[in-house]
């Protein structure tokens, strides 16, 4: 008796396999088996991402990355190897550079080789570790500006009532960074949240789509400390800045009318006042910090609340707008500082192309009432 054929119909089992295994390829397909239980099954219902957009990542972050490595390399050399650089207020300019270039160094060779291959090919260990080194040069990176933002306002708003900032100070809140930094970035190592291949599955960080306790709290927790927190020292830093600049502004106009002078500075080349310049230096910091860091941030809160679905493109592109932070603080916080540009001239005449004429204004913007004091 012959055996009836089977029939395959739209809902039997044979049918879904076929579908799956043959129709509908899926983002995970090129993932080794060894790292399939780090996937969420989320990312199983994307097709492949097409090459170009792999290439565009590619080249995108190895641009970002030589610009970073070259710029934030500068930012050490100089600021380390320059006596009059060498301050206290400093460090922290260093300490900031240092992990930008750390971010850049670690992040940017991994991602372009898996970029090639179209998938993470470094095994778990190192996708847990490769994790680690972003999220750690990230935090590093937002907690130094914010020691950053606070040595300006310790110095412009407290003025001579400040205690001058020591280098024993300034390594204390250094390791304070580095420690508090740590804390956050190993503790996904040892079982409170963990490291997973983004939706790209080219890069590795945080798991924003698991809904156990452990996984959502230190989400929450994490964005806490090393989102919100920062942002608003920084905010609050620089408008109490921006006031008391402000107000020496409004004195000085004052007391030139009433000695009939138009203006008590020396020279007045300038048509703008240092408030307008700092409150431009204030805007571009606050501004840079938000469009680098809330992208990653979004994604991470759609994942854990479910507002809305994450694309493995998506996951790309914050990736991308957090590792451009390294590129654009050698410019904030090194190139718009007047001593670090003579001597980086010094030290590179070529790149002198005109004779910086803005000196006396630049750092009227960078530390308005205590020039003298504030070298950041």
């Amino acid at each position: 008796m012959e055996k009836p054929a089977t029939i395959i119909g739209p809902q039997s089992p044979q049918a879904l396999t076929w579908t799956i295994s043959v129709a509908n390829l899926t983002v995970v397909d090129k993932v080794p088996p060894e790292m399939l239980h780090l996937v969420d099954t989320y990312w199983y219902q994307f097709p492949p991402l097409e090459t170009k957009w792999h290439a565009a990542l590619a080249t995108t972050i190895g641009v970002l990355a030589l610009i970073a490595i070259v710029g934030n390399g500068c930012v050490i050399l100089i600021f380390s190897s320059t006596k009059g650089l060498r301050t206290p207020s400093n460090l922290m300019v260093i300490n900031l550079a240092f992990a930008d270039f750390m971010m850049m160094f670690t992040m940017a060779p991994p991602l372009i080789i898996n970029s090639y291959h179209e998938t993470w090919v470094f095994g778990p260990l190192m996708c847990e570790v490769y994790g680690m080194f972003g999220s750690l040069s990230g935090c590093v990176s937002i907690w130094s500006m914010t020691m950053i933002a606070f040595d300006r306002y310790n110095v412009i708003v407290k003025g001579l009532s400040a205690k001058p900032l020591t280098y024993v100070g300034s390594v204390m809140r250094i390791l304070f960074v580095w420690v508090n930094s740590l804390v956050w970035t190993l503790a996904p190592m040892f079982g409170w949240n963990r490291y997973v291949p983004e939706g790209n599955m080219s890069a590795c960080g945080t798991d924003y789509l698991s809904k156990d306790w452990l996984s959502v709290s230190y989400i929450y927790a994490y964005s806490v400390f090393v989102y919100w927190l920062p942002l608003t020292l920084i905010i609050y830093c620089y408008s109490y800045i921006l006031k008391a600049v402000s107000a020496h502004e409004r004195n000085m106009r004052e007391q030139a009318k009433k000695m009939n002078v138009e203006s008590l500075r020396s020279s007045d080349a300038s048509k703008q006042s240092a408030e307008i310049k700092l409150a431009k230096v204030a805007l571009v910091t606050i501004t840079l910090w938000f469009m680098a860091w809330t992208p990653y941030l979004v994604i991470n809160y759609a994942g854990i609340f479910d507002s809305s679905p994450i694309s493995p493109l998506q996951t790309i592109w914050g990736s991308v707008f957090a590792k451009a932070n390294a590129v654009y603080n050698p410019i904030v916080y090194g190139i718009s500082h007047p001593k670090y540009r003579a001597a980086l001239y010094k030290r590179f005449p070529s790149l002198a192309l005109r004779k910086d004429n803005s000196t006396d204004q630049t750092s009227v913007a960078s530390c308005a009432t205590a020039a003298d004091q504030c070298e950041t």
